[in-house]
């Protein structure tokens, strides 16, 4: 009698929740498809270098990427060719099957349902009702935290990148190495993001002895050369050139060491380069030194939770937007927080302050034009780690017993 009686209660909270999350989905997905000029977004730029492709042409070709935006965006375009690696647009020709605001309002959809399925099953990881019962208030504090609101927005590939990453976690812990390493090189499609992230857990494979997942990075690596060179055998010499150029042309702008190193140094070239490479070094020599100590006493999440934050800070071209992978350390908290304290309330509290934080953040890159404020979303994502992983358990409350 009782498993029956629980099971329509369960249906319901389900349906409850999926209609919660889709409601929620449809309206950010209106909302932005209404408001926003997506022909002036990251996701134009995707959308084009796939359709160019699809027509025989180059996004790599400056005359072909000019053409491509007068005739399907009459805008400028805001750099001279395609910033990415190639093999990132031919994976995006999908998209040039469709209009730009039928992909637009179809990639918004893409994008959430992506980050609450890393979610979903992240808490699941906790195997409570405790845990289960946040999927809904962690996307709803989450569509407000700045890097996923902007992400959103401006159509930007980090969801997809968050799926290769907790992709790489499930099949690391399953020991599944040459898997887990497959989706880790595809990091690589955002070379500023993937090169510091790799290094980081390159380091952590080679300590393990976790030969497969090196084997898995490098195998993934040269099938994304392969596939650029497939289309254009200078690819990779063309993207260097544009990549340098888009550097060089953001500098002090960012939330990285470079860029606060570009600052301190008052625009000197020679003296933030020196200053940039210490720093950077520095930051992810702390990292690995850490984790060379406690990498047996880790997780494979644990280790993620502190790549992450490290990694973007210290490489050298990233966005408020591309933080959104703290969604993986942000769940730890939050999930760390409801086991040892038994109560919603840190958990609740920490949420609110993160997105403050963070979409104060948003405000000052929107008025200034600048994102260096974004600093403060990864040190409080770092302080909270260390407060959640030294929070004491709290002991269970045992009943009293029954008056006899």
């Amino acid at each position: 009698m009782k498993v029956g009686s629980n099971n329509p209660i369960r249906i319901f909270g389900i349906v409850i929740t999926l209609a919660i999350l889709a409601a929620l989905f449809q309206w950010r997905a209106v909302q932005n498809s209404n408001t926003q000029n997506y022909y002036r977004s990251n996701f134009f730029v995707f959308w084009l270098s796939g359709k160019l492709l699809l027509e025989g042409n180059s996004p790599y070709n400056a005359a072909h990427w000019a053409e491509g935006h007068d005739t399907y965006g009459s805008v400028t375009p805001r750099e001279p060719t395609f910033l990415y690696p190639l093999p990132l647009a031919v994976f995006l020709t999908p998209l040039g099957l469709l209009s730009v605001g039928q992909g637009y309002f179809i990639w918004q959809w893409i994008s959430q349902l992506a980050i609450a399925a890393v979610v979903y099953f992240l808490l699941k990881r906790w195997s409570s009702t405790i845990h289960d019962r946040l999927l809904v208030p962690v996307m709803i504090f989450l569509t407000f935290f700045g890097p996923l609101y902007l992400t959103l927005q401006i159509g930007a590939l980090g969801p997809l990148t968050l799926l290769f990453i907790f992709g790489a976690l499930y099949f690391l812990d399953k020991d599944r190495l040459f898997l887990a390493g497959i989706l880790l090189s595809l990091t690589m499609l955002k070379p500023s993001q993937g090169v510091t992230i790799l290094a980081l857990l390159g380091l952590v494979f080679l300590v393990r002895r976790q030969w497969n997942a090196v084997f898995g990075i490098v195998t993934g690596g040269l099938l994304l050369l392969l596939i650029g060179l497939a289309v254009d055998p200078n690819w990779v010499s063309v993207f260097e050139q544009s990549s340098q150029a888009a550097f060089d042309r953001r500098l002090g702008v960012q939330s990285n060491v470079w860029s606060f190193s570009y600052l301190a140094c008052n625009g000197n070239s020679t003296c933030s380069t020196a200053l940039g490479t210490a720093g950077m070094l520095f930051l992810l020599g702390i990292c690995a030194y850490y984790l060379w100590q406690n990498h047996l006493k880790m997780t494979n999440w644990q280790i993620l939770n502190l790549i992450l934050p490290f990694a973007f800070i210290s490489t050298l071209y990233l966005w408020a937007y591309d933080q959104i992978l703290y969604v993986l350390p942000i769940v730890w908290i939050i999930g760390t927080m409801v086991e040892k304290n038994r109560s919603y309330v840190f958990a609740i509290l920490f949420l609110i302050l993160l997105d403050l934080v963070s979409i104060f953040a948003l405000a000052q890159q929107a008025l200034t034009e600048k994102d260096l404020w974004s600093l403060g979303t990864t040190i409080l994502v770092l302080v909270f780690l260390f407060i959640a992983q030294r929070m004491k358990q709290k002991p269970a409350i045992d009943k009293a017993p029954a008056p006899a």
